[in-house]
C-alpha cells in the first residue's frame, strides 16, 4: 500500500513559518540545497509520523503537497491518467533521494508520487 512520506508546506515567508512551526511543535529546520527549501524534522524516528519541508510560495492558493511513496513510478502514472487525474509536472529525478512527479487528483488535489532511489539518503 502507498503512504504518505512527506509533505511540503508553502509559505508567504518560509522564515516567519520556520520560527512558528518551531516554537509551537518544536520542529527543526534544515537547508536543503541552493533553493528556497528547508527540510523539517518533526519529531524523533521512533514516534509515528512523517518529515517534510517548508518552501516559498510558488503561486497563490499552494498550500500543503503531500508526496506518496510508490514502488512502481511508471505503473503509478498509468494508473493516475487512468482514473481521471493528470500529470501536472512531469517526472524528475532527485539526486540521492528518488524519482518523482506532481500530479493533480480528479478534485484538483496536487500531490506527489515518489519512487525512491536504491542509494537514498532519507
Amino acid at each position: 500500500m502507498a503512504r504518505v512520506m512527506h509533505f511540503e508546506l508553502s509559505a508567504e515567508d518560509p522564515k516567519r513559518a520556520m520560527k512558528f512551526y518551531e516554537n509551537v511543535f518544536d520542529w527543526r529546520f534544515q537547508k536543503w540545497g541552493d533553493q528556497d527549501y528547508w527540510l523539517a524534522r518533526t519529531g524523533d524516528k521512533k514516534e509515528p509520523g512523517i518529515d517534510g519541508a517548508i518552501q516559498s510560495r510558488q503561486k497563490p492558493g499552494d498550500t500543503v503537497v503531500n508526496t506518496i511513496d510508490v514502488t512502481d513510478l511508471d505503473e503509478t502514472i498509468k494508473k493516475i491518467e487512468k482514473n481521471g487525474g493528470k500529470i501536472v509536472v512531469p517526472k524528475m529525478d532527485i539526486p540521492r533521494v528518488g524519482t518523482m512527479v506532481y500530479f493533480m487528483d480528479t478534485e484538483g488535489v496536487v500531490q506527489g508520487a515518489m519512487q525512491m532511489s536504491p542509494d537514498a539518503m532519507m
